[in-house]
């Protein structure tokens, strides 16, 4: 049972039956209630005890209950995938598939913008193996990016978000010309650089107690990030450009 605090415009169990009702005829409270037991949905309480769903709460409610009629997958399964949507990873399209990590991560091109650096993306959790096959490596190089401090799991946990899946791919791409993660110390190193002088624009906002004032501080810290990589970028090609290399 959720302690969370009611989302505004939460429905209640009868609510969230009128709604399902017409998709799936077959629904009852007591289905409902049954979901819940098992862990596919954890709707929030009132003070008095009263279930209350979310709009997120009648979507998963929405994906069980379409998985069991038109797949025919147990609850195990369907839990499984839930796990794997709650940590960024889209559903399987064709019956039997696994979740997979959304395109938008996987093929993202073209120079950042500040919507590059939006938490959504990093905010995807993958496992080792998620993340093996979404960036097209081996364990070998992995642990190789790991080493030379290219690629980490996220504090306090053992799942990788999507940063880290964006560098596993850029390095495996770089090895097709012959560089290799051990090249590219100079390039972390230079990155580090930069996310301090971003850290000393945004700690007088991120200190502040105000949380517009914080809000404020993440926006900063997105737009920061995204006009360094274009930096980067730019002195680059000026540079490969002035060696005569265009």
């Amino acid at each position: 049972m959720s302690t969370a605090a009611v989302p505004s415009g939460a429905l209640s169990i009868g609510e969230v039956l009128a709604r399902l009702r017409p998709e799936f005829p077959d629904v009852t409270i007591s289905k409902i209630r049954f979901l819940e037991a098992e862990g596919l949905v954890e709707p929030s309480r009132t003070p008095s005890g009263y279930r209350k769903f979310g709009a997120a709460d009648v979507q998963r409610l929405r994906y069980v209950l379409s998985a069991q009629r038109d797949r025919y997958l147990p609850l195990k399964v369907i839990k499984e995938h839930l796990d794997a949507m709650d940590r960024g990873l889209q559903p399987p399209d064709t019956p039997g598939g696994s979740p997979r990590v959304p395109m938008a991560v996987v093929t993202s091109g073209g120079l950042p913008t500040a919507a590059a650096f939006a938490p959504d993306i990093s905010e995807l959790r993958l496992s080792r193996a998620e993340l093996l096959e979404a960036a097209d490596i081996d364990e070998s190089l992995l642990k190789e990016l790991e080493g030379y401090g290219l690629v980490a799991t996220r504090p306090g946990s053992s799942h990788y978000d999507g940063d880290a899946l964006t560098v596993a791919r850029t390095v495996a791409e770089l090895g097709a010309y012959g560089l290799q993660a051990r090249h590219l110390r100079a390039v972390k190193a230079a990155a580090d650089r930069e996310v301090g002088l971003v850290e000393q624009v945004v700690a007088p906002l991120a200190n502040q107690r105000n949380p517009d004032a914080r809000a404020r501080a993440e926006e900063v810290v997105r737009e920061l990030a995204a006009l360094s990589v274009r930096l980067h970028a730019a002195l680059v090609k000026s540079g490969l450009s002035a060696a005569g290399h265009r």
